[in-house]
């Protein structure tokens, strides 16, 4: 079985298809609906930034393990049986408390690392505007950083759902730790947006997809933050 990243109608429509199931059926939206696995993608909380010549793999600041420590408890009232991240330490570390919790093992998958695990350095979306002007407008303009392979990053990304969705038991919770990147091109490829990097994700949000048995996803819900509002650098101001 293969997650098919096409539109039924409208974009419109199919958000409007996924939001009514899951205020229908609530956190067990399988069954009668005919969801088969639903995968919570949790983007990795706030990591340190790392400095020329260190790689773009930091671990989480003291903010970022706070932000990790309230999952276990935002995603309670789910039925989680498996735990997929990405390498990189800051998907790790956001993974290991619900790990912990569930006494769950977490599963690596490659294939949904950043499009920046390859670079020199990791900094932070929030200080990018003051040291690297060009890059963030590209970003604001909903595209990859330059010098990015969208398509292999695209294929990459959807070739480790396929298989995800495919190997999914009935009834399935799959918790996906990952990236702000990884999680739009998701929900590019599912509802057809004209950016590829159209969606705000915050640091330990929860998005929710749902598949259906023949493979097609729906999104459910999009960048649920109210277990770390009071965390998010964005919010302060507030």
């Amino acid at each position: 079985m293969q997650a098919q990243f096409r539109l039924a109608g409208t974009a419109q429509a199919h958000v409007e298809r996924g939001e009514a199931v899951a205020h229908r059926a609530g956190e067990c939206a399988h069954g009668v609906y005919r969801v088969t696995v639903q995968l919570l993608l949790v983007r990795h909380a706030l990591p340190l930034r790392s400095e020329p010549g260190q790689g773009s793999d930091p671990a989480l600041s003291e903010a970022g393990l706070e932000q990790a420590r309230r999952l276990p408890e935002a995603l309670a009232r789910f039925p989680v049986s498996r735990l997929l991240s990405s390498p990189q330490r800051r998907a790790v570390q956001t993974a290991a408390p619900l790990a912990d919790a569930l006494g769950l093992t977490v599963e690596i998958d490659d294939r949904i690392a950043e499009y920046d695990r390859d670079l020199p350095q990791y900094v932070p979306i929030e200080q990018i505007a003051a040291e690297n002007p060009e890059e963030l407008q590209r970003l604001v303009n909903g595209q990859l950083p330059s010098g990015v392979d969208e398509a292999a990053f695209r294929a990459r990304i959807t070739a480790a759902v396929d298989d995800l969705v495919a190997a999914g038991d009935h009834n399935e919770t799959v918790a996906v730790f990952s990236h702000g990147g990884v999680i739009n091109v998701l929900l590019h490829q599912i509802l057809g947006t004209a950016r590829l990097l159209s969606f705000h994700v915050d640091y330990a949000s929860i998005t929710r997809l749902l598949s259906s048995r023949t493979g097609r996803l729906a999104v459910a819900g999009v960048n649920g933050v109210e277990h770390v509002w009071d965390l998010l650098p964005g919010n302060q101001r507030w």
